[in-house]
């Protein structure tokens, strides 16, 4: 039986697993895995990096148990391990957000210009979905929404939104929802259609919380 003190060890574990957090692109890596299971092409295509890049960061978090991984002929797929690495990753941003004044400052500059207004809860939602009183709007690329999405959501990514402003019915109040709660997609579709005289509110996160609270999904 080794000697070595097992608190040093496990911290020593712990502290691998934060490591390979420590970088803003593997962030961005896990914010889209956590919308469905993604190749090492498809991940560096929307991140904007190379495929070795990628694939050295996502190498690095499936070893330290972030990730899992599957072969698909010739493509590796990659997935959140567990929900708890959805979890993992809030919390990061709640204690940032509470104590990097840097963070509070991009978020009430870019953010709250956007978007100031209290967003909508997931409880909320769900009520007013049973009611049938809201549109729903997704407005993530079409393959991230057709992994799975907020029941009866329709899926108008932004880059097309401000063509296909007729389908958002001007009669009732819309939600609006992407990736999570720092996703940039949920607050430009607030600010551009506010601009356009809708009534709109922003989810309080995105579809990844929305289906890690057991809430019904498509």
């Amino acid at each position: 039986m080794s000697s070595e003190n097992p608190k040093r060890t496990l911290f020593a574990r712990f502290a691998e697993t934060a490591k390979a957090l420590g970088h803003g692109r593997r962030l961005e890596i896990l914010e889209l895995l956590a919308q469905g299971e993604r190749s090492v092409e498809a991940l560096a295509e929307r991140v904007g990096l190379s495929i070795a890049n990628a694939s050295q960061h996502l190498r690095l978090m499936h070893r330290t148990g972030l990730l899992a991984s599957r072969r698909d002929g010739k493509r590796i797929l990659y997935r959140l391990n567990d929900p708890s690495v959805l979890e993992l990753t809030a919390a990061l941003h709640r204690v940032a957000e509470r104590n990097v004044a840097e963070v509070r400052e991009v978020i009430r500059g870019y953010f709250h210009e956007r978007d100031a207004l209290e967003p909508v809860s997931r409880k909320e939602l769900s009520q007013r979905l049973r009611d049938g009183l809201v549109t729903v709007l997704d407005v993530r690329p079409e393959d991230e929404y057709a992994a799975g999405h907020v029941p009866k959501a329709i899926n108008i990514p932004l880059r097309e939104l401000t063509r296909r402003l007729r389908q958002i019915p001007k009669n009732r109040e819309v939600v609006a929802y992407c990736r999570g709660p720092y996703c940039v997609l949920a607050f430009e579709a607030v600010a551009i259609l506010r601009g356009r005289g809708f009534k709109v509110r922003r989810l309080e996160d995105g579809y990844p919380e929305w289906k890690a609270a057991g809430l019904p999904t498509d």
